[in-house]
């Protein structure tokens, strides 16, 4: 009886590691292969000049990733956040 039991344990124990080892791979796959595009961007905003670079499966997602992480910097409250996403970039480079 205890002989079956370590058994099943040592089971469970490596259906949970390859379980494991399944999910962060294909986390790992899947992030590689969304990122396709990269801008970076200089936004001005009540007199301030914020550069950053953003990552994105397009290049729209890309510019709008780094104009968030932009605003980020210079707004305060979601008023601010909405009006300097809504500012064109002073400065624009995609790949």
């Amino acid at each position: 009886m205890v002989e079956r039991k370590q058994g099943s344990n040592r089971l469970r124990i490596l259906a949970l590691m390859v379980g494991i080892a399944a999910v962060i791979g294909t986390l790992i796959f899947s992030s590689m292969r969304s990122v396709q595009a990269e801008c970076s961007l200089c936004v001005e905003f009540r007199g301030q000049r914020q550069c950053r670079t953003g990552l994105g499966p397009s290049q729209t997602e890309a510019q709008d990733a780094a104009q968030r992480a932009a605003c980020a910097v210079m707004s305060s409250g979601m008023d601010e956040s909405i009006a300097c996403s809504r500012t064109p970039p002073v400065q624009l480079q995609c790949q």
